[in-house]
């Protein structure tokens, strides 16, 4: 064999090992296929970036659900390790409860080599090369999103945002965040009013030595995976990260959970159960007061639609 083809043979190996490692990694933001294949059991409306799009109407109903009954809907579904608590809270003092749609980053220590593809990867996507890679998940974020990214637990130099992108994330998603890292500047942030965040901690100093490895993919938030597209309920006892397609379900169950509470505290300060009644799974009997009195509810205390309420009993006789 020539020199001369041995030249060509050998570049074209090595087009073809550089064309396999380019396919090996093509993107930092996921695409609307991957966020689908992630999550096939919902079967509603989709975002754009393919996030299953749980409506407003069922967001602001999750808001006012008890934490322990919406974490007891999950454990009826296998869901054994959505809890997540120990946070530090932005404004602790306003006992306040967000929920919203997930937007997921992940953060891991700065790799120089890795870090460059990411940055070619990330400009060939379209975002900007004047922006830090930590702006990238901001810019997609819309109304009801959630952003939350794992940082690793990093504090000092694990500062994703400030104040001013603080203000950027509740101007695009009138929400706040979740970070499984620090802020920076958090005395400015907490002027930011009806922004929140959930938190391991706040630093002053800048984001440093960390790289953005993908968006909207799975991580890891504690004991928790989080997918894009879950639903968050974070309130001042902890955090719950809900699977889309089963939010209806649980919102409905944790309603009707709290109902029978408030109902159940009612017949016993009335005399008529007894603590060990109300503590314990209600009779056949006390199940069809408890349905009777359900029923005689007007459409305006309940919060719940009626033929939701009407289903659900339906399906309990």
């Amino acid at each position: 064999m020539n020199k001369r083809i041995t030249s060509l043979l050998f570049f074209a190996i090595l087009i073809c090992c550089h064309a396999e490692v380019e396919a090996q990694y093509k993107r930092v933001a996921m695409d609307r296929e991957y966020i689908m294949s992630l999550t096939p059991e919902w079967k509603g409306e989709r975002l754009p970036d393919g996030r299953p799009f749980v409506s407003d109407s069922l967001l602001e109903r999750l808001k006012h659900i008890v934490l322990t009954h919406a974490w007891g809907g999950l454990k009826k579904y296998k869901f054994n390790n959505q809890y997540q608590g120990n946070w530090m809270m932005i404004h602790p003092d306003k006992n306040t409860v967000m929920t919203g749609r997930v937007v997921t980053a992940q953060y891991m220590p700065q790799r120089p080599d890795f870090g460059e593809v990411i940055r070619i990867t990330g400009l060939a996507e379209g975002h900007s090369e004047k922006a830090a890679s930590n702006i990238w998940p901001i810019e997609m974020l819309r109304d009801g999103d959630v952003y939350v990214a794992d940082g690793f637990g990093k504090i000092e130099g694990g500062t994703l945002i400030g104040d001013r992108l603080a203000n950027s994330i509740y101007s695009k998603s009138k929400r706040g965040v979740i970070f499984w890292g620090s802020v920076r500047n958090i005395q400015e942030i907490k002027k930011i009013e009806g922004f929140n965040g959930w938190i391991l901690g706040d630093h002053p100093s800048s984001i440093s030595e960390m790289m953005l490895t993908s968006i909207n993919a799975p991580i890891r938030v504690g004991d928790v995976t989080v997918l894009p597209g879950d639903v968050v309920f974070a309130s001042p006892y902890g955090t719950l990260f809900l699977p889309a397609y089963l939010v209806g379900e649980i919102v409905l169950e944790a309603e009707i959970s709290n109902l029978r509470h408030v109902y159940g505290i009612m017949r016993n300060k009335a005399g008529d159960w007894t603590t060990a009644q109300i503590d314990s799974e209600y009779t056949p009997q006390m199940t069809r007061e408890f349905y009777d009195y359900l029923r005689k509810q007007p459409d305006n205390k309940l919060p719940m639609s009626r033929r939701e309420l009407n289903q659900y009993l339906d399906a309990h006789k």
